[in-house]
């Protein structure tokens, strides 16, 4: 049976919870949202924000345009450019987290969000001496992989009335908007727009990347 499973592209760090960031994707890509509700995938099909180094590029609802450059940021190291497809960055998924809090997240949750922006930067700092945005690749990655484990510990102890943590927002946010967007869909999976005879079952091999659902 599990010869016929597909795999999940390599496009996520090991050193960040690949493991789980894998289960999540396949989670969220098979419809069930864990945060923004209902609308979190209905908000899914209408069109993209320019990404912020556009010059069309605007705010959005809070989010300023070097907000929106922050997301593409952490996005980006959360899934960043392989040999097999380009990042984050390149797939603008730093304005889709700011236009999905926008319209699908509870005022709550937007509040926890856009503290954790601030969160993220304090923590590089605390860390690396250093602001967010100013830190190298890997001192990034060493800071997420920080709080990764933070939220994750904190996922498991929370109750249900307390807020979910503003990084797991963050990597659903990340991995939804990468995997539905075009270079996720055309690039890190394999996609063919007419599906042609049903074939309820595909011999897999190990080390492909997996199909592109239909959207």
């Amino acid at each position: 049976m599990s010869d016929h499973v597909p795999n999940i592209p390599d496009v996520v760090p090991a050193g960040i919870a690949r493991r789980e960031a894998i289960k999540r994707v396949g989670v969220l890509l098979g419809g069930v949202a864990f945060v923004g509700g209902s609308s979190l995938l209905s908000a899914c099909s209408g069109d993209r924000p320019p990404p912020p180094d556009a010059p069309t590029a605007k705010p959005i609802g809070d989010f300023s345009v070097d907000d929106q450059r922050f997301l593409d940021e952490v996005a980006d190291t959360i899934l960043p450019t392989t040999a097999k497809s380009p990042g984050a960055k390149a797939a603008a998924t730093g304005p889709f987290m700011a236009l999905m809090v926008t319209d699908t997240y509870t005022p709550e949750d937007r509040t926890v969000f856009r503290t954790g922006l601030r969160s993220i930067d304090d923590a590089c700092r605390t860390m690396h001496g250093t602001g967010f945005m100013q830190a190298t690749a890997e001192q990034r990655l060493a800071l997420l992989e920080t709080l990764d484990k933070e939220q994750y510990e904190y996922q498991r102890s929370k109750t249900r009335e307390e807020p979910t943590h503003y990084f797991r927002m963050m990597k659903e946010l990340a991995m939804l908007g990468f995997f539905t967007s075009e270079i996720g869909y055309t690039q890190a999976m394999r996609y063919k727009e007419t599906p042609g005879e049903y074939q309820p079952c595909v011999p897999y091999v190990k080390g492909e990347t997996s199909w592109a659902p239909h959207a």
